[in-house]
């Protein structure tokens, strides 16, 4: 027996002892059903997870008003509202702008087909994405700056391309080694303020300057520094190794989230996870 079989005995069973009807429900209904479902709980989800959550509630309190005006014939109100509604729609874009724009790179990302294995096949290399050398370097830097409560801020550029944060920073195009990280963030040296940005075995650029997350449920014990690994984690796929200056620990942040004091073993271990990762054929 079928869906829609099934669905047709019940409503025939309903009819016979309920005096009920149910509309005609196919199986593309039930489909739809959930994809819109998960729609609104993705939207509700992102309103939740972003500061648009409360501009979400002031626009919840307007339309209540409004629902309060219609009930008691408050036409001056409701004349004002349906002038309004145009603007409105309008203005509310331009309000979410920055929680739309990463909505929509968020959902680039998740690049759906290259997760078929055939599209992988056809649109990936087998190459590394960096060195086994380049993820020892930036090990030893790391810990040997933690060791000393060095800052740093290194980020590693992934999928989406970092060119419009290289651009604010100085380009050095070196390759990674220890002695050169150490050097770059040492303490009142000129490159030492800011981030750099590593693609491949090489160093990019350094000094250079990131946007800061607006997340207000990150711990307030949390710098500049780690304020910056979250926002760029926010607008990229960008792997961010952060280096405490008041304590030596080092945190990442990956996907708008950040873990802290993060082992040397377990910095390795996600580094070699971004280094095996399939690269685009036409992205390096």
């Amino acid at each position: 027996m079928n869906i829609d079989s099934f669905v047709n005995s019940v409503d025939a069973f309903i009819g016979d002892y309920f005096s009920l009807s149910i509309p005609d429900i196919h199986v593309t209904d039930i489909i739809e059903i959930l994809i819109i479902a998960v729609f609104f709980y993705e939207v509700m989800s992102w309103i939740k997870n972003t500061r648009a959550w409360m501009l979400f509630r002031g626009i919840l309190i307007i339309l209540l008003l409004f629902f309060v005006a219609a009930i008691f014939q408050m036409n001056t109100i409701l004349w004002l509202g349906e002038k309004l509604l145009n603007a409105g729609v309008i203005a509310g874009v331009v309000v979410f702008q920055p929680e739309l724009r990463h909505a929509l790179e968020q959902l680039g990302r998740r690049d759906f087909l290259q997760r078929l294995r055939f599209f992988r096949f056809l649109n990936h290399s087998k190459s590394r994405r960096f060195s086994d050398r380049t993820v020892e370097e930036i090990v030893r830097a790391v810990y040997d700056m933690g060791k000393v409560r060095t800052g740093a801020l290194i980020v590693i550029e992934r999928e989406v391309g970092l060119e419009e944060y290289i651009r604010t920073g100085i380009v050095l195009d070196s390759k990674v080694s220890e002695q050169l990280l150490l050097n770059i963030f040492e303490k009142n040296t000129p490159l030492h303020d800011g981030a750099i940005v590593v693609r491949g075995d090489r160093i990019v650029a350094a000094t250079c300057y990131l946007p800061l997350t607006d997340n207000m449920e990150l711990s307030k014990d949390l710098g500049t520094r780690h304020r910056a690994a979250v926002g760029i984690s926010e607008v990229s796929d960008a792997l961010v190794i952060v280096v405490s200056e008041e304590t030596g620990q080092v945190a990442i942040a990956q996907e708008s989230r950040i873990i802290r004091n993060v082992s040397r073993d377990g910095l390795t271990e996600i580094l070699q996870h971004v280094q095996n990762e399939e690269v685009p054929v036409a992205g390096r």
